[in-house]
């Protein structure tokens, strides 16, 4: 009897995996050049698809991109004119490193800080790694 309610309570604590990751494909970007400005109108959207704060990804898009830039009204406005293509692939570049499992493959994962360090954990096989990029 005793074990089973162990065993209950240990259920309620472990985190599911909600969704299928079946298809994991991450929204392209939509916007728009105005002048010497990109402004990148869907960012909240792929950012929740991916399951990430904005900040965090309008951080590490600024610095990869090495561009001053602001977050405004669900938007991001960057101070610089440049490509789709390329943004899509600096996003790309942020779901290996910050969202995809080394291990798995599947995106479902958290970011963890453990002492100082921060680790992404995944929720599906296991897995912790480091993350070694600093933004």
């Amino acid at each position: 009897m005793e074990y089973e309610q162990l065993l209950n309570n240990a259920y309620k604590k472990v985190k599911t995996v909600t969704g299928s990751s079946e298809r994991f494909e991450i929204p392209k970007v939509k916007g728009q050049v105005a002048g010497k400005n990109t402004i990148i109108t869907n960012i909240q959207e792929i950012a929740s698809y991916i399951r990430r704060p904005v900040g965090h990804l309008a951080k590490f898009l600024l610095k990869e991109l090495a561009t001053p830039g602001r977050i405004e009204n669900s938007r991001l406005i960057l101070n610089r004119r440049l490509g789709s293509g390329l943004v899509n692939d600096k996003i790309g570049l942020y779901v290996k490193e910050f969202v995809l499992c080394h291990e798995c493959k599947k995106p479902d994962t958290e970011i963890i800080s453990e002492k100082g360090i921060k680790f992404k954990h995944c929720l599906a096989c296991g897995a912790k790694y480091p993350i070694k990029s600093k933004i």
